[in-house]
């Protein structure tokens, strides 16, 4: 909704004119990450949470590059509803694990419009091959007693994942070795300028079909 948040008066042509500044009224909505229902911190207690709105969620027995079933989605709208929640904002839906192909965009566009149908009105995406988001401790206390993810440099050095195995959180453990090797010689083959072209690609795939949808990436 627009607001009006100030008018003043200002010369011009024999009479004043009333100009109305206003500006877009902008809601922040609370949201919480749910794993799905083999997770640990259920909707029961996620709904506990003074003020808590939006579901954070996925389909997550489905491959990555693939399209989640209708049913899949329905069943986490599903579940939020019924603890008052709202599943609007998924974040994992994936591109696979090789280097872009049409085939993966294409699966991601269905998915968009799948999303959609059920009410899903942001996506959130990233583009971080192999590895995605890096963290050295899930825990990390506070002096409140809170704790967090943290991720140190110190910590990072030296690890070999083709020595060292995928040992730390966040990381895809489901890579072996030989996959891993294979996907780091095919990123290392695309290098810099490829991804960033690759991503281009996949905006001016992807961007049409979410605004077509009423989605925001």
């Amino acid at each position: 909704p627009l607001k009006i948040v100030a008018a003043m008066l200002v010369p011009g042509e024999g009479h004043k004119k009333l100009l109305l500044y206003r500006y877009k009224e902008y809601v922040m909505k609370l949201s919480f990450r749910w794993y799905g229902d083999s997770d640990p911190v259920s909707l029961q207690y996620i709904s506990q949470i003074p003020n808590m709105h939006s579901i954070v969620s996925a389909v997550y027995d489905v491959a990555p590059g693939e399209v989640w079933p209708e049913e899949s989605i329905a069943h986490i709208k599903t579940q939020c509803e019924a603890h008052g929640l709202v599943f609007d904002v998924p974040e994992e839906i994936k591109l696979g694990k090789q280097p872009l192909c049409d085939k993966y965009i294409e699966a991601y566009k269905e998915n968009i419009r799948r999303c959609a149908k059920y009410g899903v009105k942001c996506v959130c995406y990233n583009f971080m091959p192999v590895f995605d988001w890096t963290r050295t401790q899930l825990d990390k206390m506070a002096p409140d007693g809170s704790t967090s993810l943290v991720m140190y440099q110190d910590q990072l050095r030296g690890i070999d994942p083709m020595r060292d195995g995928l040992n730390l959180p966040g990381w895809d453990a489901s890579y072996g070795k030989e996959d891993l090797k294979r996907l780091l010689a095919e990123y290392g083959e695309l290098g810099e300028d490829g991804l960033w072209k690759n991503l281009t690609h996949f905006l001016r795939e992807v961007i049409p079909v979410a605004e077509a949808c009423d989605v925001k990436m």
